[in-house]
């Protein structure tokens, strides 16, 4: 369905807008919507996630690891049926590294059906360490595109490369261990080569809800951890990172980050695997229906003329906005996400926004949603602003 896509011009970023946009226009999108910044849900996932139990991989293996997103809730299911170990990563890795789920004894299919939910993974799991001895025998990952030849696109946050390095570091995956991606069939598409790092994941099967794919991808999966592209600020985000690192250290591994390296120190502060996505999203001139470069444009609730006033005005900072994004996608994604402030300060040319909030709780619930949201290409940077300034 998108195969008109230049692959060989294109960055990620691009790639993963079209995805996106198609299968929102095509109406193949489900919940949770605007599939846009996530791995999106489609129309069939279930029937894609059932063909799985067709495959030797998946019988063969005693423990499956699957990430959190909607769309692989059908495998997370057939692994639970199946009486296997299901380790699903913590979101965004902010605990630990891996919840593995425990249906209570006797569990009926209701119940099973209720621990493949995200809700359900909360309520019925055990955290699992890097001293947990996994050894996975099967990982499943969702994507946002994929080729033929295994090249796979994620949200462009990081982490799904980010588990399968730390799970070679912590040795619970082996070189042949099969990794599986679940995408609508629109969602194959040529991918230039070129696009992919080093650290990026491969895959070897696709399913879709009308094929399966093998892959026969040779190119080598990431060995362990590229130190040199972590940031401090990433490392900050994931404690368990941190402990790999001095591990790791201990060891007498090289574990320079990717800011405190001299060459690789990238002024602009975006992740050097983000290098092309950023050089795609650069474009000097301010993006339609922005404000003049460098002059920010704020904008108030007209239904609360009082809220310019307020002392108890809480600002959160958003930043690591694309430059080609327009103020009102982040309005609509600050309306999909219902977390609307009362105020906007958008400063579109220094790739940030303020938004004002009348009360810190609400201020809270928009940092937490807002968290590594992917828009444009980029992962936003959201925090409470450094000084809760009164804007009197």
């Amino acid at each position: 369905a998108l195969a008109g896509l230049p692959s060989a011009l294109t960055s990620k970023g691009d790639i993963r807008q079209k995805v996106w946009e198609h299968l929102e226009a095509s109406g193949l999108a489900e919940f949770p919507r605007p599939v846009h910044g996530r791995i999106p849900n489609f129309k069939g996932s279930f029937q894609a996630c059932c063909s799985i139990r067709d495959m030797d991989v998946f019988s063969r293996a005693r423990e499956v690891k699957v990430d959190p997103d909607k769309p692989l809730e059908g495998v997370r299911l057939a692994a639970l049926q199946a009486r296997k170990t299901l380790l699903v990563p913590t979101p965004r890795l902010r605990t630990g590294l891996f919840n593995r789920i425990v249906p209570p004894p006797g569990a009926t299919k209701e119940i099973l059906r209720r621990c493949a939910t995200s809700q359900g993974v909360k309520e019925y799991s055990v955290s699992v360490g890097l001293d947990g001895k996994a050894q996975v025998d099967l990982v499943v990952v969702g994507s946002v595109a994929v080729s033929e030849k295994g090249w796979r696109i994620g949200k462009g946050e990081g982490y799904a490369d980010m588990e399968y390095a730390m799970m070679v570091s912590m040795g619970a995956v082996q070189e042949d261990t099969p990794v599986v991606t679940i995408v609508h069939d629109c969602q194959v598409l040529d991918i230039a080569e070129e696009l992919l790092g080093d650290h990026d994941l491969t895959v070897d099967y696709i399913l879709t809800p009308t094929r399966t794919i093998q892959t026969n991808c040779k190119r080598p999966k990431p060995r362990g951890i590229m130190w040199h592209k972590v940031s401090s600020e990433m490392l900050g985000k994931i404690p368990i990172l941190k402990t790999l690192r001095s591990r790791e250290k201990q060891a007498g591994k090289d574990v320079t980050l990717q800011d405190e390296h001299p060459t690789l120190a990238n002024t602009n502060g975006a992740a050097v695997s983000n290098k092309k996505v950023m050089a795609a999203n650069t474009q000097p001139q301010a993006a339609p229906g922005s404000a003049p470069m460098g002059q920010p444009r704020v904008e108030s609730d007209p239904a609360n003329p009082r809220s310019q006033g307020s002392d108890t005005i809480t600002t959160v900072y958003v930043g690591n906005l694309p430059a080609s994004l327009r103020v009102s996608e982040l309005k609509s994604a600050l309306r999909d996400l219902q977390v609307i402030p009362v105020r906007l300060n958008w400063q579109g040319a220094q790739h940030r926004a303020f938004l004002d909030y009348r009360d810190k709780g609400t201020a809270d619930r928009a940092v937490s949603s807002l968290q590594g949201l992917s828009l444009g290409g980029n992962a936003l940077r959201v925090e409470l602003a450094k000084s809760q300034r009164n804007k009197g």
